[in-house]
């Protein structure tokens, strides 16, 4: 078995460690992926990603694939059901949230063709490289990410303060913090 020297975050177990090589820090353009992260971001506010990341499949099924146009039509039998699953965080503002964020998220998509390109547009549609030495150079947050901020809560985000936007830069690889010795950075 081949052994990588990655981020030590991720060494908990085959589920963190394939989320890191597969996913964390990949550069996301897809609508539907950058939506599907935006949701679990915000499910995340407050907890552990790890614990997210267990339940992401149930999310996917409660939240009919992340599907942001069905997502946007939820109303409250939708809502009081999901309070029901124990799957998933069973959080009434969060999962009023999701639903307001669709709606943003098409009106977003409206506005300038793509969620993509919007959220792109902060970083001139490629991703920062970041070289850290250690983890604990890692950032929680940054201006851009206050700045990105700012702007969702403009448009009706909810849930999306600085700290979530630079874990959503950093899961759809709008930065790249892996760390230099990682085998990713190679």
């Amino acid at each position: 078995m081949e052994s990588k020297t990655r981020c030590a975050w991720c060494e908990k177990d085959d589920l963190y460690r394939d989320y890191h090589d597969n996913e964390w820090g990949k550069p996301v353009y897809d609508d539907d992926k950058l939506f599907e992260f935006l949701i679990l971001e915000t499910f995340q506010a407050g907890l552990s990603w790890y614990m997210i990341l267990k339940k992401r499949e149930t999310f996917r099924i409660a939240f009919d694939h992340f599907d942001y146009k069905k997502i946007a039509q939820y109303n409250e039998d939708k809502v009081q059901e999901l309070l029901l699953d124990a799957g998933i965080v069973r959080n009434k503002l969060k999962i009023r949230a999701t639903i307001s964020n669709a709606i943003a998220f098409m009106k977003v998509q409206e506005e300038f063709g793509s969620f993509s390109k919007y959220i792109w547009n902060f970083t001139g549609g490629k991703p920062i490289e970041n070289i850290r030495k250690h983890l604990k150079e890692v950032p929680a947050t940054t201006p851009l990410s206050d700045e990105i901020s700012k702007d969702l809560k403009k448009r009706g985000f909810k849930f999306v303060g600085s700290t979530v936007v630079y874990a959503h830069m950093q899961a759809t690889g709008m930065v790249n913090d892996h760390v230099e010795t990682c085998w990713t950075q190679r």
